[in-house]
This record gives C-alpha cells, structure tokens and sequence, in this order.
C-alpha cells in the first residue's frame, strides 16, 4: 500500500509565526512514517514559501533566503491532503483554504466561511448572537473610527460596559495584543495596543469567571473531548503566560459537575455548527463563578499544537492519543472533500432551466 502525501504548512505570515512553528514540529513527529510521505513547507513573515525536509529549521533560524521558490500550485497538487498547522491571518481566516478549494485538494480542519468567520471576533459573536448563544456584552469598532474620535468610542464603550474590560485585536489569535484594562487610562492604552495589530478592535465585559475549554472533532458528525480548564497565573491569560513565563497552569479534565460538562459540550458543539466548522476547533468558555452561567469566548479553528496545547491534551484524556488524532484529522480531511465532490458544479444540459 502506498503512502499518503500529506504537507504540512507552517509559519505564515501572522504575528502567531513562532507559535506555528512549534505546532508543526510535535505534528510532524506524531506522524508516523510507515503511513505518510510527508513534505514540509514553510512560509516566511514575507508571505515566501519554501519547501524540502531543512525548512521548519531554516524558518526557526530564519535562514530562508537560501531555498528555491517552486511553482505552488504545481507542488500542491502533489500532495494527497494538506495540514495546516497555521494560526492567525493569512492560515486560520480563510485566505489559504480558499487556495486549498480553487486547487482541488484535500486539507485539514474549517473550511473557507468558517475559518474566516470563526477568525474575525466580531463576525462569530454576530453569528452566535443571530444562534441565540450565550456571550458577555461586548463592543466593536475600527481603528480608523478610533483615530477620529476617540473620546466618542471610549465613551460609548464605558456607557455600555463597566470595569474591568478586556480589549483584543479582532483578527488575532494566541493572546497577541490583548489587554485588561480596570480605568480610562488603561483602556486608551490598550487600544492603542490591539489597533497596532488590527484594523478592528473588540472590547468586552470582564467576568470573575473559570476558563473552560472544549475540543471539538468531526464533520458532520461531531464528538467533543473531556473539557479541559487553564488555572490563570496572572491577571489574564495572555501570550507571556502561555508560551514565556508560564505561571498558568491547566486541568484536564475540568472539575465539573456532570450536569456542566454536558452543557459545556453541548454548548461547544452549538458554537461549532453555527459557524459551519469542520475537522476540529477549540470552543473556549467562561464558567462565571457568582451565578454558574457559561458564556462562550472564542473558537479556534485551527488550535495549537504545541506540547502545553489543550486541544491535543483533552483527546489525550479522552482516549485518542495524539498520532491517532492526527490520524483521524487527515481522515475527516479527505471524507470531507470527497463529500464535497459529490455536488454538481453544473446543470445537466438537457434540463429544460438549462435550455
């Protein structure tokens, strides 16, 4: 039996490169060699692609320069499915699955609609709202808006919502540019903050809450992993917490009641179907501590896999060790696509519409 030509795309062009690039290495090693031939491709901040088996450490070294551009799509085309192990713009919103889709390949994870609407913070809170899912109050606006006026945005923010607030670049993932703000002061520089990584800015209602986290897997049928809990060390979880200083720590499987952890699940896999996901995401929610209420915070679509990852963790702790999750991901991958080959791209030329 041959093996499976599988890709895996890293780096990218997002202020989460670094992190990608620590997610693609445990991919790439969980891959089991009598299964797959696999082939590394990265892409530079610059948006350059490099291919061949040296490129994960030319990108970490960041030596790329000396690698030969190929034809993309010819080397795509190569391939049987593609992983890619991508966060943030340019990998988790669209952009790279719609090159997938016009190419005609197999690849791993949401498709176009829902890794861009899943990426833009403000779009899935819209869809969630239009889904009749809990979330907490939250306001948006554009940075252009911001510098015009922006004692009239902080205004109308602080007349909707109380301190603390939590302010993030709306098309960020990883922490990048998040902040806590508990007066004016903070809040003017942590928009200052997010709009140097976004032209949008969210900014919402901080709670006394637990961070829950589920792991969602499936297409149209969908399985959801033993939820998991990150113990914050600091203020918030944020990028230092995560992947520097790492004074938080995380809990798998969360301490809940039965009754939460069915309605965390449920409510994980609501978030996942109102945006249309497929192969896998993380459903993030705060658990308030005061009143017990969930509330749902971001999906992640393509979700860290790195060794301190929750997504992998909770599988782990459900039964799926990690190469069969990686395994099971190419599978959903290719069911995927050939469901998809299954639609008429055309009308039949003897249908009387046609005529």
């Amino acid at each position: 039996m041959s093996k499976l030509k599988i890709g895996i795309i890293f780096g990218g062009r997002s202020g989460e490169h670094e992190v990608s690039l620590v997610s693609a290495g445990n991919v790439i090693k969980a891959l089991d060699s009598e299964k797959y031939d696999v082939q590394l491709i990265g892409i530079t901040t610059d948006g350059e692609w490099i291919f061949g088996e040296d490129s994960l450490d030319a990108l970490k070294k960041g030596s790329a320069k000396g690698f030969i551009q190929k034809d993309i799509i010819a080397e795509l085309k190569k391939l049987d499915v593609v992983f890619p192990v991508l966060h943030g713009p340019y990998g988790e919103d669209g952009t790279i699955q719609g090159m997938f889709e016009i190419v005609g390949i197999p690849y791993v994870g949401c498709g176009v609609m829902a890794s861009s609407v899943s990426m833009d913070k403000l779009m899935t809170k819209a869809v969630w709202e239009q889904a009749g899912l809990p979330q907490v109050p939250y306001v948006g606006f554009l940075r252009k808006e911001w510098e015009k006026n922006n004692k009239k945005i902080s205004d109308g923010i602080l007349n909707k919502l109380k301190f603390p607030l939590f302010i993030k670049p709306v098309n960020m993932g990883s922490s990048v540019g998040i902040s806590k703000a508990k007066d004016r002061d903070e809040l003017i520089n942590a928009i200052n903050l997010a709009i140097q990584f976004d032209r949008k800015v969210v900014v919402e209602q901080g709670v006394d809450a637990r961070e829950i986290e589920l792991a969602v897997l499936g297409n149209d049928d969908v399985s959801v992993a033993e939820p998991g809990e990150i113990i914050v060390g600091g203020e918030f979880y944020d990028f230092n917490d995560k992947y520097v200083d790492g004074k938080s720590t995380s809990r798998v499987p969360a301490d809940l009641t039965s009754e939460q952890k069915k309605e965390a699940q449920e409510l994980a896999i609501k978030a996942f179907k109102a945006v249309d996901g497929a192969g896998m995401s993380r459903v993030d929610l705060f658990l308030d501590r005061k009143s017990g209420k969930f509330f749902l915070n971001e999906i992640n679509t393509i979700p860290g896999f790195t060794s301190i990852s929750m997504y992998p963790k909770m599988w782990q702790a459900s039964g799926l060790p990690y190469q069969e999750l990686i395994d099971k991901l190419v599978e959903l991958a290719i069911e995927r696509f050939n469901d998809k080959r299954k639609s008429k791209v055309k009308f039949e030329s003897g249908s009387e519409w046609y005529k």
